[in-house]
């Protein structure tokens, strides 16, 4: 009976171990199906947002919203331009950042037709002067003349250290020598893959092909970011010194990520790609071998050295020997060949003084003057006022430029008058002696396509430049609101936010005449067009202001108006108005100098229009006895 009862008990004993496993069991599951509903839940609110273009989960990145949270306690970018924008020249690109400010070429401009006299155009310097103590340096993209030519009146009030290369450092000394700042410069001299860290910035010089050698692109760090700045540049896939433009390291830092990228436009009209300079090379080794009678001038940059280079190739190759004349040709050719930048067997270039040693057939002569200027060793040639050379029919001269916009006038009339002395003249319209240094649309994609920036800043061109740059970008799929199309002073402000433009700093154009730096402004080059236009009337007269009468005079003179002799009758009109209307302003208690001028200054002036619709300008000089 107790062994019944046993069995019969454990029997029940057994299930319910049984239900309370399998109890067990459904709770692990019902446990592991609520853990598994818990971890996948985030995963469901992430897919609650789709890319309507992919279909796609948005997934939320943490890492750029962390980087944002750091840079916002950062100190703000500034971006802006003194030169080089809505122009051709005078470049000048300034980053600020903190308390840190670093500047990207000082170059110069050339005068327009309306402004007469001037010599040369650089930046506004005002407002880096005023923020001195945060220059750490300028930092230079190449040595031509619209990227370094100012540099001399900048370190005359800022005497800042200065990063180029060898070459660019090499003929900005010349410079520095003839405005006697050499020894007082801060130079340092830089290769192609170096870093130089000043303050917060970190400037990396890229190597680039240009119509130069030695240019380099400059990738900037900054807090907020890497800021590109082309610089001038070009891809030449067969450089004339073997170094082509560094685009693996464009791409790598491309792919790091380009915070701007500032990017010249001079060709940005121009389709395709830009020719190599080796073009040139051919053209030249074809032109000596059809002259072998003729002497050869070649005018062409002076800042060239790859293409005088060839010109010298091109002479060994045909029995020449090379002479130099213009000084900025001299002074590169010399710094080149210094620097070993060119190479040049002893014997073949030879003094300006010793070409008559040579049959002309025998020698070459390298010269500046490619765009006419009328002070070049060229415009002397062409007109008979050069010491050293004059042409004849039995010179062929290669013009191996192109002309910048604007002295397509000063160039034809030295080929016009080269063309009168029977002279042969081949320029880039008839052959092809000239090759551009500017990117075409394609590089300027490749430049684009490699850097991959979020934001876009064309410089260094007209209006019509920035804007067709603009939409090129806009072709390869930037956003309108990611591209800056700015002006000279206006600041592009980079943080955390985003991109914007906010506010100036004072910019403009400051006029070299001579050795005056300034002194020519909108009033001066008013009155020298004033002259230009309608010439001069001086009224001189002498005057008791004690006793309120007219003592002598007024004497009416003209320069540049009227021939005096041909006109009495205008001029003893104006002389009687002149005398009336002193009397009268005297006999009225008027004894104010400046007051007795104007009265004078505008009798003449209705009068002279009124007889022969023009204006001359009228200066009175009145002397009190």
């Amino acid at each position: 009976m107790e062994k019944t009862e046993e069995k019969t008990l454990n029997k029940k004993n057994k299930g319910w171990k049984k239900t309370q496993s399998k109890s067990k069991k459904a709770n692990t599951v019902k446990a592991s199906a609520k853990n598994t509903a818990k971890k996948s839940a985030p995963a469901t609110k992430k897919a609650t947002t789709i890319n309507q273009k992919t279909k796609r989960p948005i997934k939320k990145n943490t890492k750029r919203d962390s980087s944002n949270k750091k840079k916002a306690n950062l100190p703000k970018l500034k971006i802006y331009s003194l030169g080089g924008l809505n122009e051709i020249g005078k470049n000048m690109t300034v980053l600020e950042c903190g308390n840190d400010i670093i500047i990207v070429d000082c170059g110069i401009g050339f005068p327009n037709d309306d402004m007469l006299g001037v010599d040369l155009v650089i930046p506004d310097f005002t407002h880096l002067q005023n923020n001195i103590d945060k220059i750490r340096g300028v930092f230079l993209t190449h040595g031509h003349e619209d990227h370094i030519g100012s540099l001399p009146y900048f370190l005359r009030t800022m005497n800042v250290p200065v990063y180029g290369t060898k070459l660019t450092l090499g003929i900005l000394e010349n410079k520095l020598i003839e405005h006697k700042l050499l020894q007082s410069a801060k130079l340092h001299n830089v290769n192609a893959g170096d870093k130089i860290s000043v303050g917060v910035f970190k400037i990396e010089f890229i190597r680039v092909n240009h119509s130069i050698a030695d240019a380099c692109a400059l990738a900037i760090s900054t807090p907020q970011g890497l800021v590109i700045h082309t610089g001038d540049f070009k891809l030449d896939v067969t450089p004339i010194d073997g170094e082509m433009m560094d685009i693996t390291r464009l791409g790598q830092l491309g792919n790091e990520g380009v915070l701007m990228l500032l990017c010249e436009s001079t060709n940005v009209e121009r389709a395709g790609y830009t020719p190599s300079e080796r073009k040139v090379g051919f053209s030249l080794e074809k032109i000596f071998s059809q002259a072998p009678d003729k002497r050869i001038i070649i005018a062409t940059f002076a800042s060239n050295v790859h293409r005088v280079q060839q010109i010298i190739d091109a002479s060994i190759n045909h029995g020449r020997r090379v002479a130099v004349t213009g000084r900025s040709m001299v002074n590169v050719v010399n710094a080149a060949v210094k620097l070993g930048y060119m190479s040049v067997p002893e014997g073949v270039l030879i003094d300006i003084d010793d070409i008559k040693k040579y049959p002309p057939e025998k020698i070459t002569i390298v010269t500046t003057g490619s765009q006419g200027e009328p002070m070049s060793a060229l415009y002397r040639m062409a007109f008979s006022d050069h010491d050293k050379v004059v042409l004849t029919d039995k010179d062929l001269v290669v013009l191996s430029s192109s002309a910048i916009p604007g002295n397509e006038p000063l160039v034809g009339k030295i080929v016009n008058e080269m063309y009168r002395r029977g002279v042969n003249v081949y320029h880039d319209s008839s052959v092809e002696v000239h090759v551009s240094g500017h990117a075409c649309q394609e590089e300027l994609k490749l430049m684009h396509a490699l850097t991959k920036p979020k934001y876009f800043m064309p410089v260094h061109g007209e209006y019509r430049h920035l804007i067709q740059h603009k939409e090129l970008a806009e072709g390869m799929g930037m956003s309108s609101e990611s591209i800056f199309v700015s002006d000279i002073g206006k600041v592009i402000e980079i943080d955390s936010d985003g991109a914007r433009f906010n506010g100036t700093v004072q910019a403009g154009k400051v006029l070299i005449d001579g050795s005056g730096i300034g002194d020519v402004g909108n009033i001066v080059l008013r009155d020298r067009k004033n002259l230009a236009e309608g010439g001069l009337i001086i009224a001189v007269a002498t005057v008791s202001l004690e006793e309120g009468i007219l003592m002598s005079g007024p004497e009416i003179i003209s320069r540049g108006f009227v021939y005096v002799r041909e006109n009495e009758e205008l001029m003893n009109g104006a002389r009687d108005i002149a005398t009336r209307v002193l009397v009268d302003a005297l006999d009225e208690g008027i004894k104010e100098w400046s007051e007795l001028k104007t009265i004078l200054k505008n009798a003449l002036s209705k009068y002279i229009f009124a007889k022969t619709k023009r204006k001359p300008l009228i200066m009175p000089i009145l002397m009190n006895l």
